[in-house]
């Protein structure tokens, strides 16, 4: 799948760590650090984006190429102007009010923000992204460029030392912005003055107890000192913490695993975690090397590291490699529950559905991800009733799993809408969602809204079968020929019953 730039394919990849400098110069991934930036894209002018991938990608690549330079007020500038003109899209001000709070620019956060149009889409990660990112007060915006400046000098620059020299001086600033004594300590944090950096993340703290940012660090800062067990306790407040959005949660798993990786004093688990922490940066190929190394003597540990192998060998379209590896953790552990779910899943992928209902079951502890599984398989089994029974008990104890309210969506037209966009406010990416939002609004006769939905679909996966079905019906239902589109879909996916009757085939 080709990633909207707006997403992590540009500010969410992990920062490089080299494994020749040595694991412990490993750092948690760096939220901002950039793909390369063709050099020549510097000097273009920021014209309005529309939702295509090549033009966000080049808009926002100019802008982001300013701000890791530090020339971060004209960065300001061509940020504001993209939000102020590219084409109208929920989805695309959705992604840029979290990428603005990312890089501390919450006044053009909250500019997005007020640019959505459906807020039911929105209403969930924007309260997980003021809970996660926004200081206690407001500030102004010649603030946000300069702690902008003193960020991209820290972060990009290796400057970190003068940078925050420069921050710590300014006293009235520290005085009155909490978020001010975050980037001092995120500072000392780069620059290894471990003692400051732990005093100014407690005056931030101090003056905003919410936001979780701010113990994200505290919780690094504490896994690099002497006692990293200690952190472990910030993680532990920051996931009893009620966050929505799938984005955010992966955020908190990831902090952890790297907590996990600088408290353990065994090499072995050391790379576990480590490898489990790559696994949630989406950094599958250091994972696979980092687990290749933390086997041991010890049956029982390999286990663990067979199973987590397996799947993100899965994850990889290995699915040879993850087989191997997902058995070899069942020959020591028969009921290890990562490698039962992987083996359903690629008993899925066969289409043999019985045996993977077999694993799913084995594998079935009460948690969101068997029971959606289970769920899902009864569903290709025919047995429609039992897998909407499970989707309904599942909300019940868990509010933010958005396969059930889309699952629950499809199944009852009363609630049809309403669940597909709160599978969306938990899932902005949920591509299946948004094909449904397009279908739904073709039945009803809404064609602007139909166009806007299939989209954001198209622009999250390019080569999905039903969108090019539905958009087919879609240019149809107007009194132009579908053909191309319904072609496309059937060489997408040449059983697609629909489209095949669309061209009476």
């Amino acid at each position: 799948m080709r990633k909207l730039f707006l997403t992590f394919s540009i500010i969410a990849v992990t920062s490089s760590s080299c494994f020749a400098e040595g694991f412990e110069n490993i750092a948690p991934a760096n939220p901002l650090s950039p793909m390369p930036i063709p050099a020549n894209t510097i000097a273009l002018p920021v014209k309005k984006a529309v939702l295509t991938h090549n033009s966000l990608h080049n808009q926002y690549a100019i802008a982001f190429d300013r701000f890791i330079q530090s020339n971060v007020k004209a960065a300001y500038g061509d940020f504001k102007i993209l939000i102020e003109t590219m084409d109208e899209s929920d989805y695309g001000y959705i992604q840029l009010a979290q990428r603005m709070a990312d890089i501390g620019f919450f006044n053009l956060s909250d500019m997005a923000v007020s640019k959505i149009d459906d807020k039911s889409l929105s209403d969930f990660l924007v309260e997980d992204m003021k809970l996660y990112y926004f200081p206690s007060k407001k500030l102004k915006k010649d603030d946000e460029i300069y702690l902008g400046e003193v960020f991209s000098n820290i972060m990009y620059n290796d400057q970190s030392k003068e940078a925050t020299s420069e921050l710590v001086k300014n006293t009235t600033l520290l005085e009155n912005s909490d978020y001010a004594n975050y980037i001092a300590s995120l500072g000392y944090l780069k620059s290894n003055d471990l003692i400051n950096a732990e005093t100014y993340i407690n005056k931030a703290i101090g003056m905003n107890n919410q936001n979780l940012n701010y113990k994200k660090l505290k919780a690094e800062i504490l896994s690099q000192g002497k006692k990293p067990q200690n952190a472990l306790k910030m993680v532990d407040y920051i996931k009893s913490q009620k966050l929505y959005s799938t984005d955010f949660t992966r955020k908190v798993n990831s902090l952890e695993q790297f907590v996990l990786y600088k408290s353990k004093k065994n090499y072995s688990e050391k790379m576990y975690h480590l490898g489990y922490y790559y696994y949630y940066e989406n950094e599958l190929a250091k994972s696979v090397r980092t687990l290749q190394g933390a086997f041991t003597s010890k049956k029982k540990f390999n286990k663990d590291v067979y199973a987590l192998l397996s799947k993100v060998y899965f994850n990889m379209n290995d699915f040879e490699k993850a087989q191997d590896n997902a058995q070899k953790a069942l020959k020591i552990d028969g009921n290890n529950r990562q490698a039962l779910l992987v083996l359903g899943d690629l008993s899925s992928r066969t289409k043999d559905y019985k045996t993977a209902l077999k694993y799913y079951k084995n594998a079935e502890n009460g948690d969101i991800e068997s029971s959606v599984k289970i769920a899902q398989t009864y569903e290709q089994l025919g047995k429609q009733k039992k897998a909407l029974e499970i989707h309904e008990r599942l909300l019940k104890t868990y509010d933010n799993c958005y396969t059930a309210y889309y699952k629950i969506a499809l199944a009852d037209k009363s609630k049809e809408i309403a669940y597909l966009k709160k599978a969306l406010a938990i899932n902005i990416s949920f591509k299946d969602a948004w094909i449904d939002l397009g279908r739904c609004a073709i039945e009803s006769q809404n064609f602007k809204d139909a166009k806007r939905y299939l989209a954001i679909a198209n622009y999250i996966d390019e080569n999905d079968f039903r969108y090019y079905y539905y958009q087919g019906l879609l240019v149809k239902k107007q009194g132009q020929d579908g053909a191309y589109y319904f072609k496309k879909s059937l060489s997408l996916n040449p059983d697609y019953e629909p489209a095949k009757e669309e061209l009476k085939i």
